[in-house]
């Protein structure tokens, strides 16, 4: 199964469109697909106090963190949608990591350092921005792909940025959504 982790707050945005287009994709192939919207789910990326307690042993209190586990160990390939701010990605993604990507579910620690525990064949990061994409590479690139997405199990990354997106035509829009239906 693919899961598709969606951090855009605006149904209206771009983003939404790639996620129309990235499900469409799917069904069309007759694949089977989750999606965790983000913000529709009620997510709070923040960890709260009795949350941090269970994390070194790999629980969790927030239902919704619960939930995204479970879906988590029925994923065989994972797309992430979600706007480029401030450089990184927005607090709802970075929160879906830090509390459901938990020590003794999504890695361990070793003496050698974090052992992944998913095993994901496929992972593909699909991103909006303002700035170009070669300012982002360094993070995408340089942190997010080995620390967030390989150290966790999250192999064969691919990320994709729509750079520009606010004041791009409708033509390398078009352009950019045909690209997503490619790599998904």
């Amino acid at each position: 199964m693919t899961t598709i982790v969606f951090g855009h707050p605006y149904e209206k945005s771009f983003n939404s469109a790639i996620l129309y287009e990235v499900t469409n994709e799917l069904a069309h192939r007759g694949e089977q697909y989750e999606v965790l919207d983000l913000t529709k789910d009620g997510f709070n990326p923040a960890m709260r106090p009795d949350e941090l307690r269970l994390f070194s042993v790999g629980k969790t209190s927030d239902p919704i963190a619960q939930r995204y586990i479970d879906v988590l160990l029925r994923t065989d390939a994972i797309i992430f949608i979600f706007p480029v701010w401030w450089g990184t990605e927005p607090a709802s993604i970075k929160g879906f990591f830090d509390k459901v990507c938990l020590k003794g579910i999504a890695y361990e620690e070793t003496p050698e350092g974090l052992k992944p525990l998913l095993n994901f064949c496929k992972t593909t990061v699909i991103t909006t921005s303002e700035a170009p994409s070669f300012l982002f590479k360094p993070y995408f690139e340089g942190y997010m792909r080995p620390m967030m997405l390989e150290g966790t199990g999250m192999y064969n990354v691919q990320w994709l940025n729509c750079e520009g997106t606010s004041s791009a035509s409708d033509e390398y829009r078009k352009e950019f959504l045909s690209r997503v239906r490619e790599v998904v």
